[in-house]
C-alpha cells in the first residue's frame, strides 16, 4: 500500500470514529441525508439507492429547481415511516442562493431533524464559490480526499467542489460532506442500468461516517433485485 493511500484510509477511519460516537436519531428525530441534485435522472438514481438500502426518499423534494420549501420537506421527513431519509435539493444551475440552497439551509438549521451529511453534487457552475468536501466518490467508485467534477473525475484544478447548490454548505454545521459527479450519469458510469453505483456508494459513505453499516440496515435488498 502506498503511503498516501495509507494516510487517506487513516484519515477516513479517524473521521469515522469521531462520527460513529454521535449515534443517530437523537431525541427521536428523523435522520436525513441531503443530495444537492434533483433533476429527473438524479431523482431516479437516488430513489434506486433508497430501495437498495431500505431507506426512504422524499420524492416530492425532487425537481429542477426544488419545488417545495424547506419547511414542507421537514414536514414530509417527519411523516416518513422510517429513516434515514434521502432528500433532494437543486438550484437549477444558478450560482446564487436559490430554492435548493434555501431549502438545504432551512433543513440543516432545523431542530426537528438530524442531518447525517450531504452528498455535494458537482456541476459546470464554475463561477460558484463551491464547497470543501471531506471526501469524494469518483465515477469509478473510489473514495478520494479531493473534489470531483460533474463527470465524477478527480478535479485537480480546484480546491473546492464546484456545484450550483453547494455554496451554502461551508456556512452550515453538517457532520460530513461527500462529493460526487452527476447522479445517474457521469459519462455512463452511474447509469441506472448499472445500478447507479457512485450515487449508492456516496450515500453508503455518509452512513458509515455516522457509524451505520449499510449491510446491517433493515430492509436492505440485494442490489441485483432492484431495477431502474
Amino acid at each position: 500500500m502506498h503511503d498516501d493511500q495509507h494516510h487517506d484510509e487513516k484519515s477516513r477511519d479517524k473521521k469515522h470514529e469521531s462520527r460513529a460516537n454521535r449515534g443517530g436519531g437523537r431525541g427521536g428525530k428523523k435522520r436525513v441525508i441531503l443530495i444537492t441534485d434533483g433533476d429527473r435522472v438524479a431523482e431516479r438514481a437516488i430513489e434506486m439507492a433508497a430501495r437498495k438500502l431500505g431507506l426512504r426518499a422524499i420524492s416530492r423534494s425532487g425537481g429542477n429547481p426544488t419545488p417545495i420549501s424547506g419547511e414542507e420537506i421537514i414536514d414530509l421527513v417527519k411523516q416518513a415511516p422510517k429513516d434515514p431519509v434521502l432528500v433532494m435539493v437543486d438550484d437549477r444551475g444558478k450560482s446564487r442562493k436559490w430554492k435548493g440552497e434555501r431549502a438545504l439551509e432551512t433543513i440543516a438549521k432545523s431542530d426537528d431533524v438530524e442531518v447525517l451529511g450531504v452528498v455535494a453534487v458537482a456541476s459546470h457552475t464554475y463561477d460558484a464559490k463551491g464547497s470543501q468536501v471531506d471526501f469524494s466518490v469518483t465515477a469509478d467508485g473510489e473514495v478520494v480526499d479531493a473534489p470531483v467534477d460533474k463527470e465524477g473525475q478527480v478535479d485537480r484544478k480546484h480546491e473546492r467542489l464546484k456545484g450550483d447548490t453547494v455554496d451554502v454548505l461551508e456556512d452550515l454545521d453538517v457532520p460530513v460532506i461527500i462529493g460526487e459527479g452527476d447522479p445517474g450519469k457521469q459519462d455512463g458510469a452511474d447509469y441506472l442500468s448499472r445500478g447507479a453505483p457512485a450515487t449508492l456508494k456516496a450515500i453508503e459513505e455518509i452512513l458509515r461516517q455516522n457509524g451505520i453499516e449499510p449491510a446491517s440496515l433493515p430492509g436492505r435488498v440485494d442490489p441485483d433485485d432492484v431495477d431502474g
